[in-house]
């Protein structure tokens, strides 16, 4: 407990440090502010009314960072930016010369391919700004607007997007943290009072053991999500000696550590668009008249988060991604030539393909183990929902995955920061 506020104290009393510090608080406070500014033409009490009774909207709302609520200028938030991303990381499968780019050509490559997610998230901000528009002009919540205001809201609504993905980089190169998780944790932690506002005012006595069956299960959640999070699996690692003149080199011993959860919460975000886009094109089918078109807009709505179909797809499609995401991110084969390279070899096993093999069989069985675990987090709100009636966006499992890992990330980096200026 002494060393914990010796850091502590550390952490304020360096200059750099609460340097970094203050400029994040700095940039969420913008960031905040800038949230609550809604554009043109809403009707507020229809919103409200809408967002309540779609959880599609409410999931949306968690990765724009709490934009979406009010339809604010951030309303977009860093979805787009993180859709670049992910696509321009499939890509790195199909497209060999991305791939060296990201995996061989360092810093230098590493900028070169940020760019080009940059640059890609400005087409599909503007796809995604004009079908949320339309979709919410289509439930009377955008009130009856000339095509020049239509126009002018896309362009607010992609500035704002580019706006907030600059701000992100901006906290990841002057601050402490990855930038864009910090903007969605401050969107989750600031949606928190009203949702916990919200089943304090609807509190039932006769709810007593749902609630904490709630608060027991949240407990659980956030116990697993710090234990899978920092759950890792050590491949022993030894370096030859070297003679070099009169003096030996090298020898010593290491590990490799392979993280049970490697891919994150990206499956999760990944699986979302994709079985919340027919919801998406069921809705914006809805404005338009036809019993053929009013049939397969209906279908596709039907097709939910409250039918046991959706909840299996989910989960098998987060299973999947997160093999998927992991194979993308991680190259045992280029990892294995880069020790022998080093002159490094795991002890019992043959360099080269027989390392890479040894490596990717590891792999493979701890990342079965985090897909099952990501997997039961994205369902989790929709057994909860089921068997306690509470639909707290906020409080569900995705948005404590996000919380508990940036707080985690966040603990990392500063205890990093602090050693290195103890030393």
């Amino acid at each position: 407990m002494q060393t914990f506020w010796n850091k502590l104290k550390l952490t304020w009393t360096d200059p750099g440090l609460r340097r970094r510090i203050l400029f994040v608080l700095g940039a969420l406070v913008i960031f905040r502010l800038l949230a609550s500014i809604p554009i043109p033409g809403i009707d507020a009490l229809q919103l409200n009314r809408f967002l309540s009774n779609n959880q599609f909207f409410g999931i949306l709302n968690i990765f724009s960072g709490g934009g979406l609520s009010n339809l604010s200028i951030l309303m977009l938030g860093v979805g787009p930016y993180i859709t670049a991303s992910i696509i321009m990381q499939l890509l790195t499968i199909m497209v060999p010369a991305l791939k060296r780019m990201y995996h061989e050509e360092g810093e230098a490559g590493r900028k070169k391919f940020t760019q080009y997610s940059r640059i890609l998230t400005v087409p599909l901000a503007a796809i995604q700004g004009f079908s949320l528009l339309a979709i919410l002009e289509s439930q009377n919540i955008l009130l009856d607007v000339a095509l020049f205001d239509q126009i002018t809201n896309i362009v607010v609504v992609v500035a704002g997007a580019m706006l907030l993905m600059w701000i992100g980089e901006l906290i990841t190169e002057f601050g402490i943290g990855n930038g864009v998780s910090l903007l969605i944790f401050a969107g989750i932690v600031a949606q928190l009072p009203t949702e916990v506002g919200q089943l304090i005012f609807s509190f039932d006595t006769s709810q007593i053991p749902l609630y904490l069956l709630f608060v027991a299960v949240g407990a659980l959640v956030i116990a697993l999500v710090v234990f899978i999070t920092e759950a890792e699996r050590p491949i022993p690692v030894t370096y030859a000696k070297q003679v070099r003149g009169m003096k030996m080199y090298g020898g010593g011993s290491t590990y490799l550590p392979l993280r049970v959860n490697q891919a994150g919460v990206i499956p999760i975000i990944f699986a979302l668009s994709i079985l919340l886009f027919p919801q998406m094109i069921g809705t914006f089918l809805a404005r338009f008249d036809g019993p053929i078109i009013s049939k397969i807009s209906n279908a596709l709505v039907a097709f939910s988060q409250t039918s046991v179909l959706y909840a299996v797809l989910y989960f098998v499609l987060v299973f999947l991604f997160t093999y998927f995401y992991t194979a993308v991110t991680f190259d045992p084969e280029s990892l294995s030539n880069n020790l022998q390279k080093n002159g490094a070899f795991i002890p019992g096993i043959r360099p080269g393909v027989s390392t890479a093999q040894y490596i990717s069989k590891i792999l493979t069985r701890i990342t079965t183990l985090g897909a099952i675990f990501l997997g039961f987090v994205a369902v989790l709100p929709l057994i909860m929902r089921a068997a306690t009636g509470i639909t707290a966006i906020a409080l569900g499992g995705t948005a404590l995955l996000i919380v508990v890992s940036v707080v985690l990330d966040l603990i990392k980096k500063i205890d990093a920061q602090v050693s290195m200026r103890e030393y």
